[in-house]
């Protein structure tokens, strides 16, 4: 059986104003865990948890994926812009143009988020994180695709896109040109098996899709370390 997407990891250098942030901005519950555990939940036990994890690793340029959150009206993608920015966000410019519908904010930590105009078509089937958008190629899309087992909803120029057949949020690959990769990642995802899967049998399984495994050992927690084909971290380890 193949692992699913269990959260969406950050790297955060305050992991818990972090995640004060985000359940604010989404208004997600955060989940009963150790004070070094940190992480809230989506509304919904089909989507997957938001963790921060502690790293003081400085940012340097613009990370490879960030949030994309969906508006159903002009005065709703106001409120969410003012929430963040009540929150902690603030505006930022990475080249959008001025006639562009979205708003492209950064939460405390750095970390880049749009706050999309309603009327998206897109992610008109989505939730309130409408995508969560990758620079990648579109080998990435692909083998994101087998090992999550979500079809591709978007195929063409080379970008891509899955979805969850449960429907949510989209992940997104923009295609070439793909930015060098220089640092680790500061988000990225975690897999989880069920209790009674084989992990080896799985953690081959996506290394025959074109994953690398990190090491020989397992991480911190019993997290299997691994790189999928553009080189992005992520990690594989069986549900709490």
């Amino acid at each position: 059986m193949a692992s699913h997407l269990f959260a969406i990891c950050f790297n955060a250098t305050r992991p818990r104003d972090l995640a004060r942030f985000w359940a604010g901005v989404l208004g997600w519950e955060w989940a009963d865990r150790p004070d070094d555990d940190v992480a809230i939940l989506p509304p919904c036990t089909a989507g997957f948890r938001i963790r921060f994890l502690p790293n003081q690793e400085p940012k340097t340029g613009q990370n490879r994926a960030h949030f994309d959150l969906t508006s159903t009206s002009p005065e709703d993608q106001q409120q969410t812009v003012a929430r963040a920015l009540e929150f902690g966000g603030k505006h930022i410019d990475v080249g959008q143009l001025p006639e562009e519908g979205h708003v492209v904010l950064a939460d405390p930590d750095g970390n880049e988020f749009c706050v999309i105009e309603a009327g998206n078509k897109f992610l008109a089937d989505t939730a309130l994180i409408g995508a969560l958008a990758c620079d990648g190629s579109q080998e990435v899309g692909y083998f994101w695709s087998e090992a999550l087992q979500w079809p591709l909803v978007w195929d063409q120029d080379q970008e891509t896109a899955i979805q969850s057949p449960n429907g949510g949020t989209k992940i997104t690959w923009g295609g070439p040109p793909v930015a060098p990769k220089t640092v680790t990642n500061r988000l990225y995802f975690e897999l989880a098996l069920p209790a009674d899967a084989d992990c080896e049998a799985e953690i081959d399984r996506l290394i025959s899709l074109g994953a690398t495994r990190i090491g020989t050992g397992e991480g911190d927690g019993g997290r299997v370390l691994m790189l999928d084909p553009d080189g992005n971290e992520f990690a594989v380890q069986r549900p709490w």
